[in-house]
């Protein structure tokens, strides 16, 4: 693996190991897993998956139509949405959890939606979403370039063969922007987690 790859295992065994440690999930817990991986390019994508102890208990949800998925994960109930309303009813499930998805749903208006969602389908949520003042953009491993107006860093995007990054693909958040989010999801009662890589905030973790 690659540094990248092992940092991003690294935080992904630490954001796993919060989801257990503070939501405390046993063998009879329904979990909504928002946001699966047809492909998998590197070792973290789908990683509950991957780590879960009670994979029959997962129902994972996708854009993507899951063949590659259900052959890895026979266990594991797949199902494919159109991306914007959750095709179940309310209170599915008893833990939603979403990793770094939020920023890829759209604009404000369409992350609101999304928290909506999670609020609608689950009795609590556990989400997560990389750091807008993180040093390095974690999906392209770009450095600092992603505090730039929009428009400029996917300009820097398109001219180094990043063009799959560009077009609405991301919308990084602050801690600030997801408490305007959550507040206007009507989100009242939360609890935000900063993981730290040395000394900057490498995402946020999100329960509520």
């Amino acid at each position: 693996m690659s540094i990248a790859e092992q940092i991003s295992v690294f935080n992904r065994q630490r954001k796993l190991k919060e989801l257990l440690d503070i939501l405390h999930p046993t063998e009879k817990t329904t979990i909504l897993d928002v946001g699966f991986s047809e492909e998998e390019y590197s070792p973290g994508e789908n990683f509950i998956e991957k780590r879960y102890a009670w994979p029959a208990q997962i129902t994972a949800l996708g854009t993507d139509i899951p063949d590659k998925f259900l052959t890895r994960y026979p266990l594991i109930k797949a199902v494919q949405y159109d991306g914007y309303t959750f095709p179940f009813e309310d209170q599915s499930f008893d833990i939603c959890v979403s990793n770094a998805v939020i920023e890829h749903v759209g604009n404000h208006e369409l992350q609101v939606h999304f928290l909506k969602e999670l609020k609608r389908v689950g009795k609590k949520t556990f989400f997560t979403t990389p750091n807008l003042y993180f040093p390095v953009e974690v999906h392209t491993r770009t450095l600092f370039l992603h505090w730039l107006p929009g428009k400029l860093f996917e300009r820097y995007l398109l001219m180094t063969g990043k063009k799959w990054a560009t077009n609405g693909y991301m919308n990084l958040l602050s801690k600030s922007k997801i408490k305007k989010l959550l507040k206007e999801a009507g989100i009242k009662e939360y609890r935000i987690i900063r993981n730290r890589y040395f000394l900057f905030v490498m995402d946020f973790v999100v329960i509520f």
